[in-house]
């Protein structure tokens, strides 16, 4: 039985209408979140590859001529690129989506509070798939292949379910937004 934090959040009445800048913005949300869902699965695919593939001799020998494009160093850039871009995208959703949610709708405030959390967490989560990508092109042993592919699967289930939740609780006030910066 879902909390009174997540139950869908339909209080347009109480807080104002949807505004045309607060549909915007959410549509955006929308659209990076679909970014996020879909290079998620690139970089899973990619891990997979490395999990079944390239033995480790094969790779010392060819990472120099592999480059930018082995299935190594493709893995390495693009998970570090994505975790990058989730980084920026939740550090700006902290600085400046969630104090204007909770300025326009004080009641939000358990749904920010969660949403806070699950970027602590994603950020924990993204650390360790960016050291395992980095070892990974390192030292290739079956270790550092195995913790890319542990850590993008813990990405996977958290991130997607936080995606979810932000969308579904966050997104009647986002569509009431007529700003972000709250003066």
């Amino acid at each position: 039985m879902p909390t009174q934090s997540e139950m869908p959040r339909e209080d347009a009445e109480t807080n104002g209408p949807e505004t045309d800048r607060g549909r915007a913005m959410f549509e955006e949300l929308l659209w990076v979140h679909s970014n996020i869902r879909r290079d998620l699965k690139i970089v899973e695919q990619l891990a997979a590859d490395v999990g079944e593939g390239l033995p480790g001799e094969a790779v010392q020998d060819a990472l120099a001529e592999l480059k930018t494009t082995g299935p190594l160093w493709q893995l390495k850039v693009n998970c570090l690129r994505y975790c990058r871009f989730v980084h920026a995208h939740h550090g700006a959703e902290d600085v400046l989506l969630f104090p204007a949610l909770r300025a326009v709708d004080h009641a939000i405030g358990p749904v920010v509070d969660r949403l806070e959390a699950d970027h602590a967490r994603v950020s924990d989560l993204l650390d360790v798939v960016e050291a395992a990508a980095r070892e990974l092109t390192e030292t290739d042993g079956g270790d550092a292949r195995r913790r890319v592919i542990d850590g993008l699967q813990d990405l996977h289930g958290h991130l997607l379910e936080h995606l979810d939740y932000e969308e579904r609780n966050a997104g009647p006030t986002i569509r009431r937004l007529d700003r972000l910066a709250i003066a």
